[in-house]
């Protein structure tokens, strides 16, 4: 069914109040649904599906801010119903002049990633999507404790001399650098 597709979407990735930025550029069929996106975003940015998670976006056909996520969710309950994610299509949301969604991922570090559509591009015969055509930096580790707590990593993995450097490194893992990103490593 995924293969029934003419157009693919380019979308940019970019987490919010992170200085430099990290994001990532990838391409998804436009008869993705949301939940597909959730995949994807995963897979964009390593993290391993262990948190909580809604997109916000404008509903282009009501004009109101519709919340996507997951039926049965804790979080459910607060406000509006959640629009159920393995339904609502990408297509139904996206267009040229409703580019901008947000993505909310793990409600304790509260992540949030802007999702923008760059553009709608015909699909190129031999070309597996989902793919990731670029991007900068490392993603987010998870559970580092919100953007607070990934600037206090920042800062122990530049003194070797910290009291932390030793655990950090351990848990992040020697060949952590905040700095890399290829776009080749990421894996759909």
């Amino acid at each position: 069914m995924k293969e029934t597709f003419k157009n693919v979407y380019q979308l940019k990735l970019a987490m919010k109040g992170i200085t430099p930025q990290i994001w990532r550029r990838i391409q998804v069929p436009e008869n993705y649904t949301f939940l597909d996106l959730h995949n994807a975003i995963q897979a964009a940015m390593n993290w391993e599906d262990y948190h909580l998670h809604e997109f916000e976006m404008i509903n282009p056909k009501t004009g109101m801010l519709d919340r996507i996520g997951t039926k049965g969710d804790d979080y459910e309950d607060f406000g509006e119903p959640l629009v159920p994610e393995e339904t609502a299509k990408l297509s139904g949301y996206f267009t040229l002049e409703n580019k901008a969604a947000l993505y909310t991922y793990d409600f304790g570090d509260n992540w949030q990633v802007k999702v923008r559509l760059e553009k709608v591009i015909q699909r190129k015969e031999g070309v597996k999507y989902p793919i990731c055509t670029a991007g900068k930096r490392a993603a987010v580790p998870e559970d580092i404790g919100g953007i607070w707590g990934y600037e206090d990593m920042l800062e122990i993995l530049k003194d070797p001399e910290h009291e932390e450097y030793e655990d950090t490194v351990e848990w992040l893992g020697e060949d952590f650098d905040p700095e890399y990103f290829d776009p080749k490593d990421v894996s759909f």
